[in-house]
C-alpha cells in the first residue's frame, strides 16, 4: 500500500464519529492535550477505533499531520506520555526516542567521562560485542593494581 493510499485510508477511517469520540476523551490545556481515557502500562493513551486499540498520541498526530511510517516512534517533546497534542509530538527512530528519554540507557549515552573522570575519547574507549563502552585507562590501572597485588601475594616485592 502506497503512502497516499495509507493517508486516504487513515482519513477515511477517522472521519466522523471517531474524531468526535476521540476529542471527548481529551482535555485541552494551554500546552498539553491530556488523554483522559484508558492508558497502557507505560501510561500512554489508548483509543478504540471500532476495530482495534491504537496509541492515542499516534492517532492524534496522524489525524493532524498524515501517516507516519510504522518503524518510527512518536516522541513526546513535552515528556508527558498522556499528551496527544500533535505540536508536542515528533516521529523519530526508536534509537532517537530512547536517547531523548530519561532511562538509564539515555543517561549513560550522554556521559562524556567514566566514573573516575577519564574522558571517553575514541582512543580511550573500548566497545564490547554488545556495543557497551568502557574506559581503557581504568582497565589499564586495574590490571596494574592486580599485577602488584599478585606480586605482593607471591612475596616478590618488586614494584
Amino acid at each position: 500500500m502506497s503512502a497516499t493510499e495509507w493517508a486516504d485510508l487513515v482519513l477515511d477511517t477517522v472521519a466522523g464519529w471517531q474524531v468526535e469520540e476521540f476529542f471527548k476523551r481529551v482535555e485541552k490545556t494551554e500546552g498539553c492535550w491530556i488523554w483522559t481515557a484508558g492508558v497502557s502500562g507505560t501510561n500512554h493513551g489508548r483509543f478504540w477505533t471500532g476495530e482495534r486499540h491504537v496509541p492515542a498520541h499516534r492517532f492524534s498526530y496522524e489525524y493532524a499531520r498524515g501517516p507516519v511510517p510504522a518503524e518510527l516512534y512518536m516522541d513526546h517533546l513535552c515528556r508527558n506520555p498522556r499528551c496527544v497534542n500533535p505540536d508536542h509530538l515528533e516521529p523519530v527512530t526508536p534509537r532517537t526516542n530512547v536517547l531523548r528519554g530519561t532511562s538509564m540507557v539515555a543517561g549513560n549515552a550522554g556521559k562524556t567521562h567514566c566514573k573516575r573522570g577519564h574522558e571517553y575519547t575514541p582512543e580511550n574507549t573500548h566497545r564490547d560485542k554488545r556495543g557497551r563502552r568502557s574506559c581503557k585507562e581504568c582497565h589499564r590501572l586495574l590490571a596494574a593494581s592486580r599485577r602488584a597485588a599478585k606480586r605482593q601475594e607471591d612475596g616478590d616485592g618488586a614494584p
